[in-house]
């Protein structure tokens, strides 16, 4: 509880003293024989934070959610909003009701309503349930759902055994049983979500460990449209983002078109002359490229790290195996100011601790295949951008497969969405520039088929005539 010890964990919110020991809110307990449920003491309700009658100790979490939910305006993050919007709805429906929502980045709600929607099955959970992995076939959505089954009904058969169990009536875990409870729930919703829209989901393959053994399964749906219009209930809903597609977008949430007002910004407000493109048109890079090819690509971007010898940068590809490549062929003085920057690490590092050294780093460059959008590199932190393969999205992964077969239009937009994200890296505000570099000559593949999707902002820069 909050009166108890500190942890000692490297986050902000310990730092500051907001600290919470068991991190559960509420626990079920056995008083006088009966097992019944205690709310943390800390725990306000919704109601005292409106009528402002809370103590002054009350938790800091809940004070936060409380009073974005009872205010006029508030601010969320998409996890947040979307947990209360997919498992809280009813009980919190009376302060749900506004006029108007404002989703900023747009461009990323499936990805966001997709976390909500389906299942990833653990190794680790295969492992914990006493399964074995040779009863189940990993590319048979029906063989997945029961294995969701078993999963939900030995955590169910889990959860009673330690409930009747001796040591437990003597000296009960409440938070062993609250983990389990948890798994439980999630596996028994996922197999609601799946059976509701069977022919919606798709299994994708499995990833393995090195040994060859499940890491995770991922069961996701195809069309998130019939999803996500639970997550918005607004009267009015206000969609921002500089790099979206109309037609594509209502098509993907569900909404009629025609009930749409599309606004699209006429003229970037940064000038032209400073986030100039240059499409090199190198070579075409896909899954047939040669060798030569490859090195052909690598080799400019060796001449472009010359030319840029005293600046930061960055250097953005299509996935890590092409990240280790471009390394292991350039040259070892660019080699030197290379940092390969991902969302995972193998050192341990987090993205932001890379950035953080790419900035003492006079001249160093950051290589990566996930940082194409969500960085801020303003000023000097990146004075040049090479874009050395266009994004694809993986057409070998099953659902990416089974949605460009449903909606033809979703994986050129996914790669132009990308795409223009990551051309705006280093361009961060009226005064900013950096000069921008696209080796792979896929790209004019892309803005053609692309090109009534492309922002009007981007028609100047990338020499387009309004069509």
């Amino acid at each position: 509880m909050m009166e108890s010890e500190k942890i000692d964990m490297p986050s902000s919110a310990m730092q500051w003293g907001f600290t919470c020991e068991k991190g559960q809110c509420q626990e079920k307990i056995t008083k006088d024989g009966k097992e019944t449920v205690e709310v943390c003491k800390f725990k306000p309700t919704i109601k005292q934070v409106e009528e402002n009658t809370n103590n002054e100790e009350s938790c800091h979490y809940y004070l936060q959610k409380y009073n974005a939910l009872v205010s006029k305006h508030s601010l969320w993050n998409y996890h947040a909003f979307f947990q209360i919007m997919k498992f809280n709805k009813k009980l919190f429906e009376s302060y749900l009701d506004r006029k108007v929502s404002v989703f900023d980045e747009a461009h990323k709600i499936e990805d966001q309503i997709m976390q909500f929607i389906g299942f990833d099955i653990l190794g680790g959970q295969i492992e914990e349930c006493n399964l074995s992995p040779d009863r189940y076939d990993f590319s048979d959505l029906d063989s997945m759902i029961n294995l969701i089954d078993d999963i939900a009904y030995s955590y169910a058969k889990k959860i009673k055994d330690i409930k009747e169990s001796d040591a437990y009536q003597k000296d009960p875990d409440y938070q062993v049983i609250t983990r389990l409870e948890r798994r439980y729930d999630r596996a028994a919703q996922a197999k609601i979500d799946v059976l509701s829209d069977k022919d919606n989901f798709v299994v994708n393959d499995p990833i393995r460990d090195l040994n060859g053994n499940i890491r995770s399964i991922s069961i996701k749906p195809v069309d998130v449209s019939k999803f996500a219009t639970s997550f918005f209930e607004t009267d009015y809903q206000i969609f921002m983002s500089a790099t979206i597609d109309k037609q594509s977008f209502c098509e993907n949430m569900g909404l009629d078109a025609t009930d749409v007002a599309f606004i699209d910004t006429p003229k970037s407000p940064f000038p032209l002359k400073n986030r100039t493109i240059e499409l090199l048109n190198i070579r075409r890079l896909s899954y047939g490229s040669t060798e030569e090819d490859e090195l052909e690509v690598i080799k400019t971007i060796d001449k472009i790290l010359d030319a840029h010898y005293s600046e930061r940068g960055i250097i953005l590809t299509s996935s890590v195996p092409r990240c280790q490549k471009i390394l292991r062929y350039l040259s070892p003085k660019n080699t030197r100011r290379i940092r390969i920057c991902h969302s995972l690490n193998k050192d341990g590092k987090t993205q932001d601790e890379i950035i953080s050294e790419h900035a003492e780093d006079p001249t160093g460059v950051l290589l990566s295949s996930s940082l194409w959008e969500g960085v801020d590199l303003k000023d000097d932190l990146s004075r040049f951008q090479i874009i050395a393969k266009v994004p694809y999205p993986n057409y070998k992964e099953k659902r990416i497969k089974a949605k460009m077969e449903k909606f033809p239009s979703w994986y050129i937009a996914q790669t132009l969405t990308k795409l223009l994200q990551g051309f705006g890296r280093s361009i961060r505000s009226e005064n900013d520039w950096a000069r921008t570099y696209v080796l792979d000559s896929a790209v004019n593949h892309v803005l053609f088929k692309a090109q009534n999707m492309i922002p009007k902002a981007y028609y100047d820069v990338l020499g387009i005539e309004n069509l």
